[in-house]
């Protein structure tokens, strides 16, 4: 997801474990970097203008900004109720999530369209079950699910998303969208589809009475409220050197290398396992505590916990530890599955990587936990495990063996103003 990693130092003993640029190239975590800039035009930041988004420009006069919508709702009545027009050969269309077929094209534009590294080398492989995970959350609209076809052949060759969410900045609770998967193929980046799905998919949020939207994006559009880094945790080091994501630190030898990232084989603390429906609640509870120190969050509530947070197989992964004399529910850890095709390559097809989500800490040391959480995505086969400096990342990272990446995810609110920018530790919100 953001950008290159540098070469980091050579000594096998410092935080970066020995490896060097992680990710050469380009690497897996540019590929969010690379799909914005192709989907970015020339006259990208023209556009981003005419929305209701912080601007570059607010604060010169040294004007005093506050917090809250940019401006105000519409009546319902006011807002465009027919569909944006698109070029003459194309069609909108809805995305039915539920349909395998729909699903399978939506799958197959993501996999050769969506993202991809400079050096042509990884590109995003979102499952047929990641998608439906991501794209059905409690409460979603099927309308926010766009596509565009060709008239002729009917073929799906753009696509947009858009989910509810509840997120809370600072004290206030918002129902916003989500958006995300902003897909153009190829062969059609020239007709400036883009803005235009951007504006439909907020047309068909706003018909719902909903103002506000967050996002993301590997490159800097107006304005962030947060830039966040990618840090990467090696679980198969000789698969990850031999497929160019990473190579060798200088006077490092492959199986020094091998032992270096080696992990137990089972995890190390008393009452860890994986979440059961019956946790739900218990879970809520924590996850609820632990986000409401951060000035921008999702607000989750036990509907959203069971959904987004139940285990599923190839998709999310959640774990809790069970306090085994008073059976109280003490921490969580959390990650999800996005892989990578690897392309050219003879050897390999995939690349499976592991996701940090959300992690709560109250009994167990979050070091001790997020190694137990890599433990188990190694037990499963991951190659490597990605995770943000956001929220307490940081205090594991180094210690854990994670490598920085020199690529930024900046963080967005639309119609929605912060009077400062926040720090990577002050944002408690993951978007998929």
């Amino acid at each position: 997801m953001a950008g290159n990693n540098k070469s980091v130092g050579s000594n096998p003993e410092e935080s970066d474990g020995g490896l060097m640029s992680m990710g050469r190239g380009g690497g897996v975590e540019n590929l969010s970097r690379k799909a914005q800039k192709a989907l970015a035009l020339e006259k990208r930041h023209a556009f981003w203008e005419t929305q209701p988004v912080g601007q570059y420009k607010e604060g010169e006069k040294g004007e005093q900004q506050v917090d809250g919508p940019i401006e105000a709702p519409q009546p319902l009545s006011e807002v465009r109720q027919e569909p944006y027009n698109l070029p003459s050969n194309y069609e909108w269309c809805t995305c039915d999530i539920t349909d395998e077929k729909v699903m399978k094209e939506v799958y197959t534009l993501l996999t050769n369209n969506y993202v991809e590294d400079d050096d042509n080398m990884f590109r995003f492989d979102y499952s047929v079950e990641f998608l439906r995970w991501a794209l059905n959350p409690p409460g979603y609209f099927p309308d926010w699910h766009i596509g565009v076809r060709a008239k002729g052949s009917k073929k799906l060759v753009a696509f947009i998303t858009g989910v509810p969410a509840h997120i809370r900045a600072h004290d206030k609770i918002v129902l916003m969208a989500e958006i995300n998967f902003l897909c153009v193929h190829k062969k059609l980046r020239s007709k400036r589809l883009a803005p235009v799905m951007i504006k439909e998919v907020t047309r068909r949020v706003h018909l719902q009475d909903i103002w506000q939207a967050a996002y993301t994006a590997g490159v800097v559009l107006p304005t962030p409220i947060a830039t966040c880094q990618y840090w990467h945790r090696s679980l198969n080091p000789k698969k990850l050197i031999d497929v160019g994501f990473s190579r060798l630190a200088p006077r490092m030898t492959m199986s020094r290398t091998i032992k270096l990232y080696r992990l137990p084989e089972d995890p190390v603390t008393p009452g860890f396992r994986a979440m059961e429906r019956r946790d739900v609640p218990e879970v809520t509870r924590l996850l609820q505590g632990y986000l409401a120190q951060f000035t921008v969050a999702p607000h989750l509530v036990d509907d959203d916990v069971e959904y987004l947070l139940l285990p599923i197989e190839n998709v999310v992964n959640s774990y809790v530890v069970e306090n085994p004399d008073s059976h109280e529910i003490t921490d969580f850890c959390s990650f999800y599955t996005l892989p990578s095709t690897i392309i050219g390559n003879e050897n390999y097809s995939l690349l499976k990587a592991a996701y940090s989500y959300y992690n709560v800490a109250t009994v167990t040391p979050l070091l001790q936990l997020m190694n137990d959480a890599l433990i188990m995505a190694k037990s499963k086969d991951y190659d490597v495990f990605n995770a943000l400096d956001i929220m307490q990342n940081e205090s594991f990272l180094k210690e854990l063996k994670f490598g920085p990446g020199d690529g930024h995810l900046h963080y967005y609110l639309y119609n929605y103003r912060l009077k400062a920018p926040l720090r990577p530790a002050e944002l408690g919100l993951v978007l998929l």
